[in-house]
């Protein structure tokens, strides 16, 4: 039986030799209940057997206990279950979710998974010792501002990246109920300028870099010529011969083939020799070294084929193709000899896409050859083939 609650009820009740209950007749789901002791406690009860205690009535007066539970059976409507009901998730902070849960995950499930928990660990010091739950828009605004015009600022692109790490490894957290929700799901993106225009060399500009490169080359050679002739004098061990037409290292068969496959500098670096097979013209980047996570084969053009061949021949064909970290040294090197300013590595793989769009090939064997999830990607390279355009619109004529 319900009770039109007042006050003056709620003073007065006294107890008895059992605990009883009196039902709020103006909120739903709003108790009384009255302990033998004289000790009076709200209760919210939302279905049969389902309740929990709001407060002690000498904490809680009526009015505040009717708004508790009219909000508790309005998240019953909504959601099926009151906010307070639900268990409390254990308490971790950042540092903590890192080493103890996300880090162990993402060396097996992520490819590079150990940079991106040593990329929060490194840009986000300010937020490790914080609790998950207490991560919000407002702390990440202040670490935006600090990352992109502090100090020591990055370009937004850079610190974009930083906080697309720290947004997927939060969602693991609340996927593994450590975390409610993710903040920075809500959180408007930084605008982030893209690069405009698509680079590529010109033929003048490769002229040049293929220069470099052979020039580059006999200057290792003759080098090591020099060094072995000094060795030889002084009956010391000389090191292997390097016969006139071979490469000076690894830089050159790099560059050539990042030319000729448009492979990324990490599926280039990750290749194998059993990725390789020369009889049948084609490689494999296999599904873990490719960005998009899916395995494909790239047929070997002539000049692609004879560098990997040339190769062989100098790295015994065993292992790792290129058994080397970076590049970029080297590569720094050989742009400032070749005069080309403006030009990335990665712009390598444009440079070879750019050239089968101009050489008629269909967008989407480009797709194919590049390892793009979507077609949309490639379709910037469309501007390149405005003769196949101008056909197409042609036919209307007809």
């Amino acid at each position: 039986m319900r009770t039109a609650l007042t006050k003056r009820i709620v003073a007065s009740a006294q107890p008895r030799e059992r605990p009883y209950e009196l039902r709020d007749a103006q909120v739903r789901g709003l108790l009384l209940r009255v302990q033998p002791s004289g000790h009076k406690a709200w209760i919210v009860t939302w279905a049969h057997g389902k309740r929990r205690t709001l407060g002690a009535a000498t904490h809680l007066t009526l009015d505040q206990a009717r708004a508790y539970a009219s909000q508790a059976m309005a998240e019953v409507i909504q959601q099926g279950l009151p906010s307070i009901a639900k268990p409390e998730r254990p308490r971790c902070t950042l540092a903590a979710f890192l080493d103890d849960h996300y880090e162990p995950w993402a060396k097996i499930e992520l490819r590079g998974g150990q940079h991106y928990v040593e990329r929060i660990q490194t840009h986000f010091p300010s937020l490790l010792n914080r609790q998950l739950s207490e991560i919000d828009e407002a702390a990440i605004d202040r670490w935006w501002r600090n990352r992109v015009a502090g100090e020591r600022p990055v370009a937004k692109a850079t610190a974009a990246r930083d906080l697309a790490s720290l947004r997927s490894a939060l969602s693991k957290a609340v996927e593994w109920k450590l975390l409610e929700r993710n903040p920075l799901l809500g959180l408007r993106q930084k605008s982030v300028e893209s690069r405009k225009v698509v680079r590529f060399l010109s033929a003048a500009e490769e002229t040049r870099l293929r220069a470099a490169l052979a020039c580059r080359d006999q200057r290792l050679i003759s080098a090591r010529a020099s060094g072995n002739r000094w060795r030889a004098a002084r009956n010391v061990q000389p090191m292997p011969e390097m016969p006139a037409g071979s490469y000076g290292d690894h830089l050159t068969p790099v560059v050539l083939l990042a030319m000729n496959t448009g492979l990324r500098r990490g599926e280039l670096l990750s290749l194998t020799w059993a990725d390789v097979d020369l009889d049948a013209r084609m490689l494999t980047v296999r599904a873990e070294n490719a960005k998009s996570g899916r395995q494909r084969h790239i047929p070997l053009n002539t000049e692609a084929h004879a560098v990997l061949a040339q190769w062989a021949s100098q790295a015994h064909a065993m292992g790792r193709v290129f058994d080397v970290a970076s590049v970029k040294k080297a590569w720094t090197g050989l742009l400032t000899c070749a005069r080309i300013g403006g030009f990335r590595f990665h712009d390598l793989r444009h440079h070879f896409a750019s050239k089968l769009v101009r050489a008629g090939v269909d967008l989407n064997v480009v797709r194919e050859l590049l390892g793009h999830a979507s077609i949309r990607m490639t379709l910037r390279y469309a501007h390149l083939c405005p003769g196949t355009l101008a056909a197409a619109v042609a036919k209307l004529a007809a």
